[in-house]
């Protein structure tokens, strides 16, 4: 199986893109690199690391999509770039499971729209990240976290019929669906809130419990949170941003006194273990849900050590076989016009 990857998304790329596929490449089996980009760059790059060749090749392209570029017009002018010959390839090829980017967001969306497909029903695919909670050892799936700024409840409903088919095929049992708002009572909320809500209700196949607020979507309480990406990219930044600040209001904590530091030294296997459950650098990045092979969105900052995590997630994922999944429970639920 062929991971596609786009050595020239991100801040970092191509050095850090190239570094930590390498990494990931050492750590698991079963799959091959194919760097999409600029070949003598990439071909160069490469030279500074011990590696098994036959598990790495380059597609060349030659241009690049900046996050600064209206997305949908670069895709569209820009054939020969990182993001558009990786969707090629990843379409055409049997034999290629995964697209990785840390890329432009939007670009990487647009491509996997237009140029790879949405599974049959789905009318836009959702970014879905992993969070961890509270509980020890599970986590929670987080979209729409920025895909779709407006959205209508029919795209919230197909949210989270694609959420929790992702959920069951993690092996998470029944897991719970929940919708994001400004309460949990049913009157809360806006417009696209109270027409969603009624809908949600209804669907068959889905484990949905009702509308949460901000504050719950890290408690381990539930396994898949629905929301807008307008409201739920604020969300992930939010949580994003409280977890620096915790860290560092820790270690500046720690810092401050002789007492501190003692009391840290007592306390530093459990910061460390704090630490790794809240860096987003294990995790990965966000999939795609909704389109036809898996495609995985890296954090723009995407360093060594995240884009290695984001690689073995996609080797994970592109073993998933979800698609017929989630096509089946749209199938199921067809009364209500979802599809």
């Amino acid at each position: 199986m062929d991971i596609l990857i786009d050595a020239f998304g991100g801040d970092n790329a191509p050095e850090e893109v190239i570094a930590g596929t390498i990494d990931a490449l050492a750590e698991k089996d079963g799959f091959r690199a194919v760097f999409v980009g600029k070949e003598d760059v990439i071909s160069n790059l490469l030279t500074k690391y011990t590696f098994d060749k036959e598990r790495v090749s380059i597609i060349d392209a030659q241009d690049v999509i900046t996050c600064e570029e209206e997305p949908t017009v670069a895709v569209r002018r820009k054939p020969n770039s990182s993001i558009c010959v990786a969707f090629k390839h990843l379409k055409e090829d049997e034999n290629a499971g995964a697209f990785v980017s840390a890329g432009s967001t939007g670009a990487v969306l647009v491509g996997a729209t237009l140029k790879l497909g949405r599974i049959k029903g789905v009318n836009r695919p959702a970014t879905s990240p992993i969070l961890p909670t509270l509980i020890d050892g599970k986590n929670v799936i987080l979209l729409d976290s920025g895909a779709n700024a407006d959205c209508k409840s029919i795209n919230l409903i197909q949210f989270a019929i694609m959420g929790a088919t992702y959920a069951e095929a993690l092996g998470v049992k029944e897991p719970k669906v929940a919708l994001l708002s400004n309460g949990t009572e049913d009157e809360k909320g806006n417009m696209l809130i109270h027409e969603t809500l009624p809908l949600l209700k209804q669907l068959k196949g889905v484990n949905f419990v009702g509308n949460i607020e901000g504050r719950d979507i890290l408690t381990g309480e539930y396994d898949v949170v629905v929301s807008d990406g307008f409201s739920g990219n604020i969300a992930l930044k939010a949580i994003e941003g409280t977890v620096s600040m915790l860290l560092k209001t820790l270690k500046n904590g720690i810092n401050s006194s002789l007492k501190h530091k003692l009391g840290g030294l007592l306390l530093k296997d459990m910061f460390k273990d704090l630490k790794k459950k809240l860096d987003y650098n294990n995790h990965g990045g966000a999939l795609f849900l909704g389109v036809n092979k898996a495609v995985i969105k890296a954090h723009g900052s995407s360093k060594r050590k995240a884009f290695k995590a984001a690689v073995l997630q996609a080797a994970h994922y592109a073993t998933f076989d979800i698609s017929n999944k989630i096509t089946e429970k749209l199938e199921l639920n067809e009364g209500l016009g979802i599809n």
